[in-house]
């Protein structure tokens, strides 16, 4: 059995601002995926949603997200064009498996919270010294992150990371957002479950951030969008499937990709 786990935002699915980041907002093959106070607010290509919706049909597809479960439920079209079986929210905190999260899976991330990292209210406070310029959210109790009013200098964020990794969290910076996630909190712990729990044998991933390393690591196939946050990391070992193209246009050219992958093995198989 094969599984495709991949992350959302910037990898498959792209914000107004993301697209701008891209000068990709005239792509006329673009269409709405989220809406958030009715407004569609994010999007991919109709040839990328038809790419995964085929995808969905042929393995099992987990996405595998940042985001909190309610953040995650904007995006409609995996209610009305691709019904999901297993969905990972919050960094690995959350799996949902057929609409409801498995409390066995939040039962061991909640034991691992409290003996291996410092709580989440401590953290936030030894960060306070730095003067992160930016503002901070919440997600779920679990992480937070910065909404960053200017770049950080690459000394402060040696800084940052230094100070995270000090207290069992780590750091990741996804266009104006800081991430601090503590180390239980994994996309890669949440995949292996599910990979486990399924008998999946091959894996196929996609991600653009260091958060998605975690998982992108164990995979068969991972790929990874040439402008992520991955791409310009210099990670051992690292096996990476880099695209060729940037921004909407490499979500596009991951899914084709797989999709070709698993038809060519289905049909000469």
């Amino acid at each position: 059995m094969k599984m495709f786990a991949s992350d959302l935002d910037r990898t498959l699915i792209y914000s107004k601002r993301a697209l701008t980041d891209f000068k990709q907002t005239e792509v006329n093959d673009l269409i709405g995926v989220e809406k958030k106070a009715d407004r569609e607010v994010a999007f991919m290509t109709r040839r990328s949603a038809e790419a995964l919706r085929q995808i969905a049909d042929h393995i099992l597809f987990v996405p595998v997200t940042t985001r909190t479960w309610d953040q995650f439920n904007r995006i409609f079209i995996f209610s009305t064009c691709i019904p999901l079986t297993y969905a990972i929210t919050s960094n690995g905190a959350n799996i949902i498996y057929k609409g409801d999260p498995l409390i066995e899976w939040q039962r061991l991330v909640q034991e691992r919270l409290k003996t291996e990292c410092k709580p989440i209210k401590e953290m936030e406070e030894d960060l306070r010294e730095l003067n992160i310029p930016g503002t901070i959210k919440r997600a779920e109790g679990l992480f937070f992150y910065y909404i960053l009013e200017e770049n950080l200098s690459l000394e402060a964020i040696m800084i940052v990371k230094h100070k995270a990794a000090e207290a069992g969290w780590r750091v990741s910076i996804q266009g104006r957002k800081l991430y601090f996630m503590p180390n239980p909190i994994s996309k890669g712990e949440a995949v292996k479950f599910i990979k486990e729990r399924e008998g999946i044998l091959t894996v196929y991933g996609a991600g653009d951030s260091l958060l998605d390393h975690d998982f992108l690591k164990d995979c068969d196939f991972p790929f990874v969008p040439s402008h992520g946050e991955l791409a310009n990391e210099n990670i051992e070992d690292a096996h990476y499937m880099l695209t060729n193209k940037r921004g909407v246009m490499a979500g596009e050219e991951i899914l084709s990709k797989i999709f070709r992958n698993i038809t060519d093995v289905t049909i000469s198989g």
